[in-house]
């Protein structure tokens, strides 16, 4: 594993929430784990031989280098931790709302073909049965159920986008 592998890792787990990440290759092994301040940490290790990057125990925060340019490295500024977001409160127009989410990542159509009517439009009453739209994953066309009983207040997504697992697809007024 080369240090341009190590980065782009450190640089996924600062965009998303990934909190470790451990591998092991021919008797290398690298552990990242994000520390208690959001930083990550780095621990290295070799089995059955001394290695230059020992074990490490405590945390240890990496440092940010740009590219060198002219020979010489420039540091970044240090990244902030994001701040943990709190909790929504759920306001009165929240309570009673639910939303239908896509169970796998692929394209969502709101129509079983370009000329027909969507399966669902705002203000259609909908049961835990009811068919709201198609999601083609690998060629295939996978019919989505609402699973929860209401009324669409508003589809979410167009026809013919991407959608990512659990991505929110319609709001859905309970009961």
């Amino acid at each position: 594993m080369d240090l341009k592998q190590i980065k782009q890792i450190i640089d996924l787990m600062r965009r998303s929430e990934l909190t470790e990440f451990a591998v092991e290759e021919e008797g290398f092994k690298l552990k990242i784990r994000r520390g208690t301040n959001g930083l990550p940490f780095v621990s290295t290790g070799s089995r059955g031989s001394a290695s230059p990057f020992p074990l490490l125990s405590e945390p240890v925060a990496l440092p940010t280098v740009a590219p060198l340019v002219s020979g010489t490295a420039v540091p970044f500024p240090p990244v902030a931790a994001p701040a943990p977001s709190p909790a929504p409160a759920a306001t009165e127009e929240e309570q009673g709302i639910s939303y239908i989410k896509s169970p796998m990542v692929g394209t969502f159509y709101r129509s079983p073909s370009p000329e027909s009517k969507p399966f669902v439009e705002p203000g259609a009453k909908v049961v835990e049965s009811t068919v709201v739209c198609i999601i083609e994953a690998m060629k295939i066309m996978n019919e989505i159920q609402a699973e929860a009983k209401g009324t669409v207040i508003e589809a979410l997504v167009e026809s013919g986008q991407p959608v990512e697992y659990g991505q929110k697809l319609y709001k859905i007024k309970q009961g």
